[in-house]
């Protein structure tokens, strides 16, 4: 009995995510797994639904695998794909967003005339707006709308806003005119970016008559924004007398001037050196002006923020704050954020902003506001954010003071790092060990060796006891910088706490050992770690045979396994060992490294060692 669709194609998808991760690289369409497919002999009920079926849902997140079976099946005598098909396969592409097939898929979907659901336009037109590729969302988008007119608001109002953002203002302006056509009603963020830019350059007559074209669209937009935006793009270009002119031509279209309106007015007045006319603003603020809705510029900066208008929410915040008016936390929190990563100066004002007021950020914010400080290099601004907050006694618990100690450190900073230890104490806080391995590690990183044995000691002295990552730090650095000796002694020192070393640490002494000359206590070390965990050693042993190799000394190595191998008390272990042991010795790595008058003894060690293990009994009946 032929299986249902649905099932055939659950059991086709399964098949081709089991072949594909045996291939390399795992997760790819491969002529391996073509060959594979045929095998399966199902190529008699291949059709376009169970091509739909195979890659939306199973094969959505992987678009490779998606692709290639979509091109795969498009190869098989008598097939052709139908609009379900493409339908899954863009589906697929988009949520990627892996734009190159997409746009020859859409030709041959133009070109066979196929309809594709409106959903799949939505989520490639989504997904380019994303990805910030916004013109190539316009030319979908004209495709989409010569063949439908429902398009969708939400959809019209986003490409809208990046298109303007970006500064494509001819395709944006051919949008609004379509929504206009079309009777698709405009919202504040679309209406609010598009004619904030455009009209910068744009005749006021022109821009009043956009504003009637929305007002008969039905359309739901906040009239005291736009009116803000409008005057504020004016302002920019400098056209401040057609800026006050179009004041009340804004009010009789619903689009009411707030405080926030006049003040970017008046101050642009002064700017420019106009003290009277700016004073006639101000009357006409106190006398028609409107307090600015807290709530309304909450909602469309978070607005922004959503649709990753950042520049946009920056500068507005930027006139909010300059204009003193209020911002709750909410949005200061959110602004900082999202600032910070795009303009370092902007998101501290907003920060300062927000002390000033009383209020401490988030220490998620403050997190995203440092490491985008750190990453822009900004080491000074990072010291001011947190000298401002120190006035305002907000490191007041461990985590508002691990935060400022671990991005000290990654700044660099590390004498300030340790005066904030040392402020902690005083606080009467004890820092654990995690607020030391910071510190150490910046030590190390700065290759200050000497303060770092300082703090090790202090940090005993304390009370407070090292955990596997403070050993990992100093011993790496140790060893690398060789001072293996110190290593060793720390080495010791952990042993003797009941602290087992990890893969790192003994990686960094058998290199440092080896380099060093010192194989006897190379050998030991080893040897622990055999001890410690025969796994562990056997991932090891490749390292070893390599630092070996590079001081020509790896037939040391042999005559140590020989002898441990001999040792009944030890076998099982070192049995376990054996089988990696061997593989490592003649792999073409350490053939290349090693020094050529040991090569010849390679292979002979390892007919051997082959012989010697077929004469170890299993290590479990030991």
């Amino acid at each position: 009995m032929r299986p249902h669709l649905p099932e055939l194609a659950t059991r086709l998808s399964r098949a081709i995510l089991s072949i594909s991760n045996q291939t390399s690289p795992a997760g790819s369409w491969t002529p391996s797994l073509e060959q594979n497919l045929h095998r399966l002999g199902f190529r008699q009920t291949l059709n376009p639904s169970l091509v739909s079926q195979v890659i939306d849902p199973h094969l959505l997140s992987h678009y490779s695998l998606a692709l290639g079976f979509f091109n795969w099946a498009s190869q098989q005598p008598g097939f052709t794909h139908n609009s379900d098909s493409y339908n899954s396969i863009l589906k697929s592409l988009s949520l990627s967003r892996h734009f190159g097939p997409i746009h020859s898929l859409l030709k041959q979907v133009k070109t066979q005339k196929i309809g594709l659901d409106l959903s799949v336009y939505r989520s490639v037109i989504d997904s380019l707006i994303i990805a910030k590729k916004t013109h190539d969302a316009f030319l979908v988008f004209n495709e989409v709308t010569s063949i439908t007119h429902i398009i969708g608001s939400e959809l019209c109002n986003s490409l809208l806003a990046a298109l303007s953002s970006d500064g494509f203002y001819e395709q944006a302006t051919k949008v609004f005119d379509e929504m206009s056509l079309k009777c698709i009603p405009f919202n504040t963020l679309g209406l609010g970016v598009f004619i904030w830019k455009v009209c910068r350059n744009t005749d006021v007559v022109k821009v009043l008559n956009m504003i009637d074209d929305v007002r008969t669209n039905n359309s739901d937009v906040n009239g005291s924004i736009i009116a803000t935006l409008i005057i504020h793009g004016l302002c920019g270009a400098s056209r401040l007398v057609e800026a006050s002119n179009i004041l009340d031509e804004l009010k009789n279209r619903g689009c009411k001037p707030d405080f926030l309106t006049y003040w970017i007015l008046g101050e642009a007045f002064q700017s420019a050196g106009n003290v009277v006319d700016r004073e006639k603003i101000l009357k006409k603020k106190r006398k028609l002006g409107v307090a600015p809705r807290l709530n309304d510029y909450k909602e469309y900066l978070f607005a922004l923020i959503a649709g990753k208008r950042i520049r946009e929410a920056k500068e507005l915040g930027e006139v909010i704050v300059k204009g003193n008016f209020p911002m709750d936390e909410e949005v200061s929190n959110v602004l900082i954020g999202s600032v910070a990563s795009v303009d370092p100066y902007s998101a501290i004002m907003f920060f300062k902003f927000m002390v000033e007021k009383g209020r401490f950020p988030t220490l998620l914010t403050l997190r995203n506001l440092s490491r985008n400080l750190c990453k822009h290099g900004k080491t000074d601004e990072l010291l001011e954010v947190f000298q401002v907050l120190c006035i305002k006694n907000y490191f007041n618990d461990l985590d508002r003071y691990h935060l400022r100690i671990s991005f000290l450190c990654k700044a660099g900073k590390v004498k300030e790092a340790y005066g904030v230890l040392q402020e902690m104490k005083k606080n009467g806080f004890a820092p654990d060990a995690s607020f030391y391995n910071s510190v150490l590690e910046a030590c190390c990183r700065e290759d200050l060796l000497r303060p770092a044995r300082k703090l090790w000691d202090e940090m005993f002295a304390s009370g407070c006891s090292g955990n596997l990552k403070t050993y990992s730090i100093l011993i790496q650095k140790f060893s690398k910088s060789n001072q293996i000796e110190e290593a060793l002694v720390l080495y010791s020192h952990m042993l003797g706490k009941n602290v087992e070393p990890d893969i790192a640490i003994y990686t960094s002494l058998l290199q440092g050992l080896c380099q060093g000359s010192q194989l006897e206590t190379a050998f030991e070390v080893f040897s622990k770690s055999v001890e410690q965990d025969v796994n562990l050693a056997a991932t090891l042993l490749s390292t070893f045979i390599l630092c070996l190799c590079k001081v020509g000394t790896l037939l040391s190595l042999v005559t140590y396994m020989s002898c441990k191998l001999l040792c009944v008390s030890r076998l099982y272990i070192y049995a376990y060992c054996l089988e990696s042991f061997v593989s490592h010795l003649t792999s073409p790595l350490v053939t290349a490294i090693a020094d050529p008058s040991q090569t010849s003894l390679l292979w002979a060690t390892n007919h051997s060692y082959l012989g010697l293990s077929l004469r170890v009994p299993p290590f479990w009946l030991y």
